[in-house]
């Protein structure tokens, strides 16, 4: 990254969050550390941070509630969160909180870097030029409101959701990849490598949010992706 950012590091364990910031800083970054949710809170939204990478295990304020929180006051910003729980539940939590990704503790330096990177592009990318609503299902998705209505019912959605629905609409009735979504979505690179779920959890999600199950419209193709029928 050529771009120097502003990154606060939300982490109560000293010597962890001094090595993160470490290479945050080797990478040309401006890292800021502080050891509690009330304190981290308080700083994201007095600060003009670009990223900010939030332990969930945290004292006081757990990193759910202060995600939720930054979530709602600060929609844009991009959010990372560092926990030893690996269970489906708990990324789940953290996704439903808002987060954009997760990293799983221990987790390697390289892994890190990778995904700060990635939000850190996506976070500076223009907006699409192309905000017209379009069809999924029975579902109407607004892009410049980040909405979907299907009759009186109508729910938000992240910018990364956006996202998705709209590339799998673009490609309706093709396989969209996990190696795609991750590219074209996340903004990662040299993903050929990676093994993350994180795709699958915000599949999940959102077919959750729209009623929809793994067998259509937005159907599972076990192996290689995901394809949008109808």
């Amino acid at each position: 990254m050529e771009t120097k950012r502003e990154i606060l590091v939300v982490e109560d364990e000293s010597v962890l969050a001094t090595g993160i910031c470490d290479v945050l800083a080797f990478r040309g970054h401006v890292p800021t550390a502080v050891g509690s949710g009330e304190e981290g809170l308080r700083r994201a939204l007095a600060g003009r941070y670009a990223l900010v990478l939030l332990d969930v295990m945290l004292p006081g304020v757990s990193g759910f509630d202060v995600c939720r929180e930054l979530r709602d006051k600060r929609p844009e910003l991009a959010i990372l969160m560092l926990t030893a729980r690996g269970s489906e539940s708990d990324v789940l939590e953290g996704f439903r909180c808002g987060a954009d990704d997760y990293v799983t503790k221990p987790f390697s330096v390289a892994e890190l870097m990778a995904r700060v990177e990635a939000l850190l592009r996506r976070s500076l990318r223009l907006p699409a030029a192309d905000t017209r609503p379009f069809a999924m299902a029975s579902w109407t998705i607004d892009p410049a409101a980040r909405t979907a209505s299907c009759g009186d019912q109508r729910v938000e959605l992240t910018p990364r959701e956006v996202d998705m629905l709209a590339l799998f609409a673009r490609d309706r009735g093709r396989i969209v990849s996990r190696r795609a979504l991750l590219l074209e979505v996340w903004g990662m690179n040299h993903v050929e490598n990676l093994h993350t779920r994180t795709v699958d959890v915000h599949v999940g999600k959102l077919r959750k949010k729209l009623g929809m199950s793994e067998s259509g419209p937005l159907e599972t193709v076990r192996g290689e992706g995901y394809r949008l029928t109808g």
